[in-house]
């Protein structure tokens, strides 16, 4: 199997490793093709350390995309939509007949060409299901399959942690078991299939837990305020962080009520994090080996660190995963005071 990943962060870097050691033939589709190496090593929790071939790296996507089994997207929300404009004449051609016979029948079981995102709410769907024809398979990530971080760039990175089961969302395939099938070889974890890319397009990971953190950190830092040490995100996760999350989270379900969502298939927050109150979900957070180490994305001025409004927290989470929500809320006339007030002061910091 062939498998293209589009895009060179954090996640990029172990997928490729992780998936080339696993005996794919691994294509790496990057803006900077001339930092890479074509042997890619990962440490894993374990102590293990795995290296990887990636068979073509190129900044080009008719060097990499054609004839590729399935396309990852490890891509920023931004960053989605020109990626798809610049795949989509290389796609493996629709099935023969009227457009209306290929929605109809859209591709059946088959797999080539199948193009999914490792991070779904940051608004994949909706642009794939209205940049790409209805024939060519798409998938999307509930929850990301791994914590990772890049070690030396386009050399070496950490998978840091590992999910215990992945959770998908398909359209364009009658039959996705076999699909399934081969994402869960793929990453070597049980997957389950979810009932509409609603369940992976939203989500109270990153679009709610980083932001309710960003506010609680900063909203009242202003020009001038510099902090004398880099604190970090999670293991000094405060109570008053996880009290707005839990606010927000209340609000997200209030929408997902309304929605073709199955009950069940996202978990509340407290739920998923084994917490009853925003003590215990601050514990909770504060024990996750694997998020320890992670700092808050600041930047180093002189005299120490202020926030950075440029990380991908910013520039990602709100303006694209967060912003998301909110339409959605707005649409359907939901109240959501406390989604508001952290969009509008993200917005503004942006």
């Amino acid at each position: 199997m062939t498998l293209t990943i589009c895009g060179g962060g954090n996640l990029g870097h172990v997928i490729a490793a992780f998936a080339a050691h696993r005996g794919y033939d691994v294509r790496l589709l990057t803006r900077h093709p001339e930092r890479w190496s074509h042997n890619i090593t990962i440490d894993t929790p374990e102590g293990e350390v795995i290296t990887g071939h990636i068979s073509r790296i190129s900044n080009r996507p008719e060097d990499v995309i054609p004839q590729s089994d399935i396309i990852l997207l490890c891509l920023p929300g931004y960053a989605i939509a020109d990626c798809l404009r610049s795949i989509a004449p290389l796609l493996s051609p629709p099935l023969g007949g009227s457009p209306d016979a290929q929605r109809a029948s859209p591709n059946g079981g088959r797999m080539e060409g199948a193009i999914g995102s490792v991070v779904s709410s940051t608004g994949f769907f909706f642009e794939a299901l209205e940049l790409l024809p209805p024939t060519i398979p798409l998938f999307g990530f509930q929850r990301v399959p791994f914590i990772a971080r890049v070690k030396e760039y386009g050399r070496s990175a950490h998978l840091l942690g590992y999910k215990p089961q992945l959770g998908i969302a398909v359209e364009h395939l009658q039959d996705a078991e076999p699909l399934r099938q081969q994402i869960e070889h793929l990453f070597n974890t049980p997957v389950e299939l979810l009932g509409s890319h609603y369940e992976v397009s939203l989500t109270n990971s990153n679009p709610l837990l980083h932001t309710s953190r960003l506010y609680s950190m900063w909203h009242d830092w202003h020009e001038g305020v510099v902090y004398s040490t880099q604190n970090r995100f999670y293991a000094d996760w405060t109570d008053e962080a996880s009290q707005l999350l839990i606010d927000m989270d209340r609000e997200f379900f209030r929408l997902l009520a309304v929605l073709p969502v199955r009950p069940g298939s996202i978990p509340t927050i407290l739920d998923y994090y084994e917490s009853h109150d925003a003590a215990s979900l601050t514990q909770k957070l504060h024990s996750i080996q694997a998020f320890r180490d992670i700092l808050s994305p600041m930047k180093a001025v002189e005299g120490g660190f202020i926030p950075d409004f440029q990380s991908r927290y910013f520039t990602e989470d709100f303006p694209y995963g967060l912003a998301i929500i909110r339409r959605l809320l707005q649409e359907h006339h939901i109240d959501a005071p406390h989604i508001e007030m952290v969009y509008q002061w993200g917005k503004t910091a942006l």
